[in-house]
């Protein structure tokens, strides 16, 4: 019963913001996500944990006003995703642009497939969405959600112009099926993983286990890796959608050597595009949980 209500609670959320005018939905949400600020604490202190790890060289009133920065663009994500299936190519002119669109374009030429690497920074939902309205499908490798019936709901949208999503739980095969077929998929390498599906890299001067399949894909097919972020510019008043520079894959006899240096590099695009956006970032996940063996928990 709880399913149900659950689902149908966040189907009427969802079509109630995506009809009310975008400055008052941005309202609304913002409302809903201060909500969650001061009601969950146990998420609120993630991330005052997490700033202090990463972000040490700031003062505690600058990591507090990066943190409350974070609920709101969440808030905002929730708008987005509100409205998504309302957006055309047309009507989202001035909401988003690319930058670095022809890098994409030449790697995608190239045949042997895109690996995009992103994280939960900026409008995650929205930047693979906008993919398929430019009319470049792409799949998602994401979690299943507890609830089949919102699981679906949520999916829908998401693949309304092409997109497909590839489960955590197997999604091995159809990435390389997708690679081969010289087709795009996007990869979150931000969460927490636990061996042998992450190995250790180095993470705002920290360990981080990650997970090392993109690189190994990567380097099995020959496929293009390129970092992919959504973000909003306060001075432009709208989204960019950023393709970053190529991350070489290295391709030597040493397979296991060259999973973690792909890892590496592609932990460091993330971190680099953090450190640009620090306010965007979901600093609220336990992203250092797993620790090397003797190292004290962190949390």
């Amino acid at each position: 019963m709880w399913e149900a209500i659950e689902y149908w609670l966040v189907v009427a959320v969802a079509r109630t913001l995506g009809r009310v005018p975008r400055k008052l939905a941005r309202w609304a949400a913002q409302l809903i996500a201060f909500a969650v600020y001061w009601c969950f604490g146990r998420l609120r202190r993630v991330g005052e944990r997490n700033l202090q790890l990463a972000l040490a060289g700031l003062s505690s009133a600058a990591r507090k006003k990066i943190l409350r920065s974070v609920y709101i663009h969440l808030g905002w994500q929730l708008v987005e995703f509100c409205r998504m299936a309302r957006y055309t190519p047309e009507n989202t002119g001035a909401l988003i642009r690319t930058e670095g669109l022809d890098r994409f374009l030449a790697a995608q030429a190239r045949g042997r497939g895109v690996l995009i690497v992103t994280a939960h920074l900026g409008a995650w939902e929205l930047s693979s969405f906008y993919h398929s309205l430019m009319g470049y499908p792409m799949g998602m490798v994401i979690r299943r959600l507890d609830n089949r019936r919102l699981d679906a709901f949520v999916n829908s949208i998401r693949c309304m112009h092409g997109n497909y999503v590839l489960h955590k739980d197997d999604f091995g095969r159809g990435l390389l099926t997708a690679m081969h077929a010289g087709g795009t998929v996007g990869i979150l390498m931000d969460t927490n993983m636990t061996p042998p599906q992450g190995a250790f890299v180095d993470f705002f001067g920290i360990p981080a286990c990650t997970a090392t399949g993109l690189a190994h894909v990567a380097r099995k097919t020959g496929a293009a890796v390129l970092p992919g972020f959504m973000l909003w510019e306060p001075g432009e008043r709208r989204y960019v959608l950023h393709f970053g520079q190529e991350i070489e894959i290295p391709r030597t006899e040493r397979a296991a050597n060259d999973i973690l240096v792909g890892t590496q590099r592609c932990t460091a695009a993330i971190e680099s595009w953090i450190k640009r956006y620090p306010d965007q970032w979901l600093w609220i996940h336990r992203r250092w949980k797993t620790r090397p063996a003797g190292e004290p928990a962190l949390y």
